[in-house]
């Protein structure tokens, strides 16, 4: 029997100043917080976050994350927060801090709250955190027990960050209903050990039709620092629609080759999203999708400011050396690749990849 499964976050708080609700949404989960985020981020947050804490009784305690998610910096997270008492983990900021987040709430057995400053990932709401090597290779998925407890998002914070985290949020997004509907068309199974429902399917593919309806809109917005309309869609897309969509539809293609293309140094200075674009690219490719599909994605990633070429993500020199690295890394035994409707090899996974690139280049030279 085929069992479906979606997940979600237990509660999801959006709009500008919401973080100024904190204390309200968090305060059934004990008195005492331990936060963590980046020093940009708790530089923009602290005083509000302490204030909005403090007017329902709850203590705080911060501790700087040192920038990568990876073992040894979720055990030293654990044993500040074990060491200051704490109740219940907040995890401010962008992706990495906020999967480190998860994984010491997990590892504690305590709630987690997530305040995203960025809007850069889905990693806001999912049960999943990535683990990185501590030179920021990637490593391996943790699946966590359970979503994230409680969300705050804040859009006014999120719109006044660098434009390029929420284009880079856009190029994660991107990927979600391609790889949901090859995981269907599989019936490959989805992060929760489940098969894919229909709500989740559609709400994957409201996904991309918001980022083509408003993510050019949203962009322009950012750009001048403020939360439209259109922004508040595409942080909903980038944050809560994608996250369900992939968890509860599943994983491909796109986001393996992303996996795979971290073992190039050289592409470590590209954001997480930024990478998946391509990937969304090479993916389209892998399948053999219809050439309407791939001119809709390369229109909206020129539009928007999303690479399509390898050259964009800083691999300048693509030898067959390093691309067959990639997709030997991507056909990996686990890598979510393997959801595709069809078996992949290295060698289809080596020609996709060189087949986006020749793609991408011709349609930048035609602009």
């Amino acid at each position: 029997m085929s069992i479906k499964i979606l997940i979600s976050p237990s509660r999801y708080v959006q709009g500008p100043g919401a973080i100024h609700s904190l204390g309200e949404q968090v305060k059934t989960f004990g008195q005492k917080a331990f936060i963590t985020g980046g020093k940009t981020a708790l530089k923009e947050t602290r005083g509000d976050i302490e204030k909005s804490l403090k007017e329902h009784n709850v203590d705080s305690v911060f501790e700087v994350f040192r920038g990568e998610c990876c073992d040894s910096e979720i055990e030293r997270l654990k044993a500040a927060a074990t060491a200051a008492g704490a109740d219940f983990i907040v995890a401010v900021g962008g992706g990495k801090v906020i999967d480190a987040g998860k994984a010491v709430a997990c590892l504690m057995n305590k709630p987690v709250v997530i305040v995203p400053t960025i809007a850069a990932t889905d990693a806001p709401c999912s049960a999943l955190a990535v683990i990185y090597t501590e030179e920021g290779v990637f490593d391996r998925y943790f699946i966590l027990p359970q979503n994230p407890n409680l969300l705050v998002v804040d859009t006014a914070i999120i719109a006044k960050a660098p434009v390029r985290f929420l284009v880079s949020g856009m190029g994660d997004a991107l990927a979600t209903w391609f790889e949901a509907d090859s995981c269907a068309k599989s019936a490959a199974k989805n992060i929760p050990g489940g098969y894919t429902t229909v709500t989740a399917l559609n709400l994957a593919r409201l996904c991309y039709d918001i980022l083509l309806e408003y993510g050019e809109a949203a962009k322009l917005a950012v750009e001048r620092g403020v939360a439209t309309p259109a922004v508040e869609k595409i942080i909903e897309a980038n944050t809560l629609l994608s996250g369900i969509g992939f968890e509860s539809s599943g994983l491909a293609a796109a986001h393996a080759i992303h996996d795979g293309l971290t073992v190039l140094e050289e592409t470590h200075h590209s954001y997480h999203g930024e990478k998946v674009a391509f990937g969304t690219l090479a993916h389209l490719v892998l399948e053999d999708r219809p050439w309407a599909e791939i001119n809709e994605v390369l229109d909206f990633c020129t539009r928007v400011g999303l690479p399509v070429t390898l050259a964009q993500i800083g691999v300048t020199d693509p030898t067959p050396e390093k691309i067959m690295r990639v997709a030997e890394k991507v056909c990996e035994p686990g890598m979510m690749v393997h959801n595709m409707p069809f078996p992949v090899t290295p060698q289809m996974v080596y020609n996709a990849i060189y087949g986006a690139d020749a793609i991408g280049k011709a349609y930048l030279a035609k602009r």
